[in-house]
């Protein structure tokens, strides 16, 4: 499989689980920061990474870069998956099963997380066995690798798509695709115009923290400036008072 370049996407971050871990070593306790992040650009791509650091931050940092390492596609069926699949890692155990529209993501934290990351919308799912995070954030990816779109499939049999499904379900599918397709331009339109919002408000917050510190030191100016008047008086006065005593 071809690596994907993550450069290339506009990939989002979510924070799976952050945990403080410990080491036995020789002097003692040795303890750092474990955070599972699962990374995706809500419209295909999806992967997920674990860092640790002695700082949350770092952790993150981390995870993130190697969820990033981990990209893969994910064939959807318009909002939803193409098929029922069932897998398992470890003593977990997750099963996805293809939605109507509207349904929504019906998982828990962790197959949710990878579900929105992907830009899955309607879903529904089942965590059985265990239900450590990690490991069902691993069946959960390793389901999606084994589905195929029904247009992979058909050129794999030397097909079309209305021979292999059906073409009532051909043309469900050629809808549900073009469906999601303008759902994934709108959400990406309001996301973008949601990040240039925060950027010009950011600009203006730094401006405004500009001219108030241009103004604070104005007043120093304007104390100093009083400062030599009273100077001045101070001074006038004295020579007063010194005249006054040569005429005594």
């Amino acid at each position: 499989m071809a690596k994907i370049d993550a450069s290339k996407l506009n990939l989002e971050e979510t924070v799976v689980q952050v945990s403080r871990v410990s080491k036995v070593v020789k002097g003692g306790r040795r303890f750092s920061i474990r955070a599972l992040v699962v990374v995706g650009d809500r419209n295909g791509y999806v992967g997920s990474g674990l860092g640790k650091a002695s700082e949350y931050t770092e952790a993150i940092r981390k995870g993130v870069e190697d969820a990033k390492k981990n990209l893969m596609q994910v064939p959807l069926s318009g909002t939803t998956i193409p098929f029922m699949v069932t897998t398992r890692f470890g003593a977990s155990e997750v099963m996805l099963k293809p939605a109507a529209p509207g349904t929504g993501v019906i998982a828990g934290g962790a197959v949710r997380a990878v579900m929105e990351s992907a830009g899955v919308r309607d879903i529904l799912t089942k965590t059985l066995g265990s239900t450590n995070k990690s490991n069902t954030v691993h069946a959960c990816l390793k389901a999606l690798r084994e589905l195929r779109s029904p247009e992979e499939e058909a050129a794999r049999r030397g097909k079309t798509v209305a021979e292999v499904v059906g073409r009532k379900r051909a043309e469900q599918i050629a809808s549900a695709n073009a469906y999601a397709a303008e759902q994934a331009a709108a959400a990406r339109a309001a996301r973008e115009e949601e990040a240039r919002e925060r950027e010009r408000r950011g600009g203006e917050r730094r401006g405004e923290q500009r001219g108030g510190g241009g103004d604070r030191r104005g007043g120093g100016d304007r104390r100093g400036a009083g400062g030599d008047q009273r100077a001045g008086d101070r001074r006038g006065s004295g020579e007063r008072r010194g005249g006054g005593g040569g005429r005594r």
